[in-house]
């Protein structure tokens, strides 16, 4: 059960209506906040996809008014060889703790991607991963956890416009590391790995949510309305998004620092495509 969230209406906002959206979510996440802190709730929420899919700023734009000592952010790095082996107690470790959001910048699905795309599990630790993930979060959910698990989905095109923007870039070359650059050049095999994940780790009761983000600012509102949607909480009040059209003529783009406004929203379509930050 792949769900596919593609909230239309943001495709067209401009600079001004971006901000308004972006402060009615993030009022609306953090009376989410608060039922999670007042209820004792444990809510995980997982982000994959391919390098430069805007995982990271997803993160920053989530947690940017939220309470910090009830949140965290998980991102566990090149396992030990201990961890390696034994895999789901390497992530239960972080699963959030009563009254706490967690925010997992990949998880323990990079078993189902990553490491079996570049050699650095074994195919019998896939094959076992695959058997066990789904009843080990069954369990997870039985005990109380409520996982959201998104998945950042961008073109071959732009991750390569966004990696070669990052190489380019003075402030950002050091997020391009070489392993980086070599998962690029495996494009097809991630491919058939992330499509095997979809087909046999997406139940109902924990589904995967696919988000386009081939422009990283329409993901990040995407998916912060899609948790806003689908969980309940305390005082909801979440307006439908308003109608943007073509016709707004003020779009407004940063590359690289510089700041272009102005834009008609064919102009403002083609000067993103080379934005690593949208």
């Amino acid at each position: 059960m792949l769900i596919t969230f593609d909230q239309k209406e943001y495709q067209k906002l401009n600079d001004k209506s971006y901000q308004l959206e972006k402060r009615r979510l993030q009022i609306e996440l953090l009376k989410l906040q608060e039922d999670v802190i007042k209820n004792n709730r444990r809510l995980c929420i997982i982000f994959e996809g391919r390098d430069t899919a805007g995982k990271s700023s997803t993160f920053q734009f989530f947690s940017q008014y939220l309470i910090p000592k009830n949140f965290t952010y998980v991102n566990l790095g090149i396992p030990t060889k201990w961890e390696s082996s034994h895999w789901f107690k390497r992530w239960k470790k972080v699963i959030p703790k009563k009254g706490e959001i967690a925010f997992l910048d990949r998880s323990w699905y990079t078993r189902a991607l990553t490491e079996p795309v570049m050699g650095y599990c074994t195919e019998k630790q896939y094959i076992d991963f695959m058997e066990k993930v789904i009843p080990w979060e069954e369990k997870l959910i039985y005990e109380g956890v409520e996982i959201i698990k998104f998945y950042f989905s961008l073109s071959k095109d732009q991750q390569k416009r966004r990696m070669k923007a990052r190489k380019k870039s003075e402030l950002k070359y050091w997020k391009l590391s070489p392993n980086d650059e070599r998962i690029v050049t495996k494009w097809d095999a991630f491919t058939l790995y992330k499509e095997q994940m979809f087909e046999r780790t997406s139940p109902s009761f924990s589904p995967w949510i696919a988000i386009n983000a081939n422009n990283k600012m329409i993901a990040r509102l995407t998916a912060l309305r899609f948790i806003l949607n689908q969980v309940p909480y305390e005082n909801k009040k979440l307006l439908k998004p308003l109608a943007w059209t073509k016709k707004i003529n003020n779009y407004k783009a940063t590359l690289e620092g510089i700041e272009f406004d102005n834009l008609s929203f064919e102009q403002y379509k083609i000067l993103t495509k080379y934005s690593d930050d949208l």
